[in-house]
């Protein structure tokens, strides 16, 4: 029995449009074999838009929705084939009704499987009547606590988009400033505690390769001048830390000392994965 790999899932989900389950059990079925899931899905009518399921979808929207009663945040990608479809306004309000759905899905993370679901329907009448293939590619819902707020921002008209989830009441215009800096500089992590140990000792490895002088060093110094390359590290890749969108001779760190901000995610339409 071959072994279902998500990659396998994901590139029969952009193939042919059907759910992420409706796939998987498709290439079950077929022990892996990709066109013969593709006929099964065909066969079973799963498929939605045969004729356009072959299309490349690389256009499209990346979205975000708040729900403040039920202190949720949502983003979604909804993918199409060119830019002027994603233009139209049927498009726009089945990237505004996927966002719903992902809103009402429940739970906290990945929620591309229930949302594929929910708007099985709906994406289908939309090919119908826009012509393109489309599918939706990702969906992530964040179930904050009692005390959390939120955050969405959309660039280029959804090209890009940013949610932002953030611990007690932020000033708006502080929250639209951090996702723009989001938006524009696509930071890796909050700050420096959340960068696994074993990334950090990956940079180290590469600096001591990238300059073969450093092992010989005294270790004192070799850990001093380690240390200041990782602080760099962290200034290009975490949101605290890096130049502030506003000013770069500071930092968010510095701007917001108190400020809290539990996580965010930033998606780009189309981008690689």
């Amino acid at each position: 029995m071959a072994t279902i790999t998500a990659k396998m899932v994901s590139d029969l989900r952009e193939k042919t449009g059907a759910g992420m389950m409706d796939c998987k059990r498709a290439l079950v079925a077929a022990d892996g074999d990709m066109e013969a899931a593709i006929e099964n899905l065909r066969k079973s009518g799963i498929a939605k838009a045969e004729k356009k399921s072959g299309r490349s979808t690389n256009q499209g929207k990346v979205w975000t929705g708040i729900c403040t009663e039920c202190k949720s945040g949502a983003i979604v990608e909804v993918l199409c084939e060119t830019d002027f479809a994603a233009k139209t306004e049927r498009f726009v309000q089945l990237v505004n009704d996927v966002t719903t759905a992902a809103l009402k899905a429940g739970g906290d993370g990945d929620v591309a499987e229930k949302v594929n679901t929910s708007a099985k329907e709906i994406l289908t009448n939309a090919i119908a009547t826009i012509g393109e293939n489309m599918q939706i590619r990702r969906a992530v819902r964040f179930q904050g606590g009692d005390n959390s707020t939120f955050a969405g921002y959309h660039h280029m008209d959804g090209r890009v988009s940013v949610l932002v989830e953030f611990e007690g009441e932020v000033a708006e215009e502080l929250k639209k400033d951090i996702c723009m800096h989001i938006a524009a500089f696509s930071p890796r992590y909050v700050c420096s505690s959340e960068i696994p140990a074993a990334v950090i000792d990956k940079e180290k490895e590469i600096a001591l390769t990238a300059d073969p002088k450093l092992a010989g060093k005294p270790a004192q110094m070799l850990e001093k001048i380690l240390a200041g390359k990782i602080n760099r590290f962290f200034s290009d890749v975490c949101l605290m830390n890096q130049p502030w969108v506003r000013d770069d001779k500071t930092c968010l760190a510095k701007v917001a000392p108190g400020l809290k901000v539990k996580r965010f995610v930033r998606w780009m339409a189309g981008e690689e994965i």
